[in-house]
């Protein structure tokens, strides 16, 4: 992500709800993050939410949520999000358990 200018980059933090736990979508995203070199961090919520922060292009973003929900069994039915300020320290992408 170096390489892009400074100013195309964001952040956005998701609430993801649907068919989204027990069916891959965590594996998905940091699979898609990778692909998109972003930053950030998923994890499942006591509700049955996905939570997610990720950094980069917007771009670079929509192709990640597009991969994740094209995957088998993820069925996204809503979506918040709320871009947020950069995160300057933070270095790949990472799975939570808290």
């Amino acid at each position: 992500m170096q390489s892009r200018e400074r100013g195309n980059i964001i952040r956005k933090h998701f609430v993801f709800t649907g068919d989204v736990q027990g069916v891959g979508f965590r594996y998905r995203a940091h699979y898609a993050a990778q692909m998109e070199e972003l930053t950030g961090w998923v994890m499942n919520r006591w509700d049955g939410a996905v939570e997610m922060e990720v950094q980069g292009t917007a771009d670079a973003i929509e192709r990640m949520i597009g991969r994740i929900a094209a995957g088998t069994y993820v069925w996204i039915q809503g979506r918040e999000e709320w871009q947020i300020p950069l995160d300057e320290e933070e270095s790949g992408f990472h799975v939570r358990y808290d």
